[in-house]
């Protein structure tokens, strides 16, 4: 009983990472005050770019590198628009997310079904093999700790640092931090620019670890679940990290539940395909209308375009 509850954790881990990775990135963006809605297209292309690079290279330090260039690349192109060119922060990003569908079929068209090796599991001699505590923490590949490290290292960033401090004072008043001389333009590039790089190492997670193989539109939409998590996290690292683990754990009761035939229920496989997504619409519907909504605070310029008056 015991193996198998830890089986069930560390399936839940696994589960949460590439959904962590692109919510830690977005919620950087959103403190910034830059609503990008185009995660789940960066998370494509960094799948598809980091499994073609590791497949022609044999390298999978140069195909999570890649990914995560891929998603910053794709980010420069939202940042350009929506920055420079003051697009809509909402239809661009929904126009990213299309496209970078679009391209990754494209990217992938000769990679579907070939399979290759995942990452390697950390194997520490005499750690990695202790009963419970092995598998739970020390069995995962280098990108699941890499997650974990990027979200502490996000947190300590945003509270205990100035530029963290100027990210969060441009994200609440972009005007009051131009007036005292802060780049606005500059801190709302860079901030997107790091979410289109951790959505791509999100994407890469998923095609070099969880399914090492790459397939037409992969993510399944957990991009869209990744921007959930930022309310769920009410923009703060650490709610982000639970919540990403909790809908992890929502991912894999699906997979049970499909796998025991409905858990005796009778129900169509499809109904439990739905559980992760209902369960999103569920959280933001309680986040949205309970009486602690004014908790869930959202950053005061969060989507607002900023043009520098001098």
């Amino acid at each position: 009983m015991i193996d198998f509850l830890v089986l069930i954790a560390v399936s839940v881990v696994i589960a949460a990472t590439p959904m962590l990775f692109a919510a830690v990135g977005e919620l950087v963006v959103e403190r910034s005050g830059v609503l990008n809605l185009g995660v789940e297209g960066m998370m494509l292309i960094g799948a598809v770019v980091g499994f073609g690079v590791t497949m022609t290279t044999g390298s999978a330090v140069l195909g999570i590198g890649s990914a995560a260039l891929a998603g910053a690349a794709l980010a420069l192109v939202f940042g350009v628009l929506v920055l420079t060119l003051m697009a809509n922060q909402v239809a661009t990003g929904l126009a990213l997310t299309i496209f970078g569908i679009g391209l990754s079929a494209l990217i992938g068209a000769g990679f579907v079904g070939m399979p290759i090796a995942g990452l390697p599991k950390l194997d520490i001699p005499g750690i990695s093999d202790l009963p419970v505590l092995g598998p739970l923490l020390f069995q995962y590949d280098a990108m699941v700790y890499l997650s974990v490290a990027l979200t502490l290292a996000v947190g300590w960033f945003l509270k205990r640092t100035h530029a963290g401090m100027v990210l969060r004072a441009v994200g609440e008043s972009a005007e009051s931090a131009h007036s005292i001389g802060h780049p606005v333009i500059r801190v709302r590039y860079l901030a997107t620019l790091f979410g289109g790089a951790m959505a791509g190492l999100g994407g890469a997670f998923l095609s070099l670890s969880v399914t090492p193989m790459w397939a037409e539109n992969m993510t399944s939409g957990r991009g869209w679940i990744a921007l959930a998590l930022v309310v769920f996290g009410s923009w703060r690292p650490g709610r982000v990290l639970l919540g990403a683990y909790i809908f992890g754990g929502v991912t894999i009761l699906q997979l049970h539940a499909q796998g025991s035939g409905g858990l005796g229920f009778g129900l169509p496989g499809q109904v439990f395909t739905m559980l992760p997504y209902l369960a999103t619409i569920a959280v933001l519907t309680i986040i949205s209308a309970g009486p602690w909504r004014g908790r869930f605070q959202a950053p005061a310029c969060l989507g607002q375009p900023f043009r520098p008056s001098v």
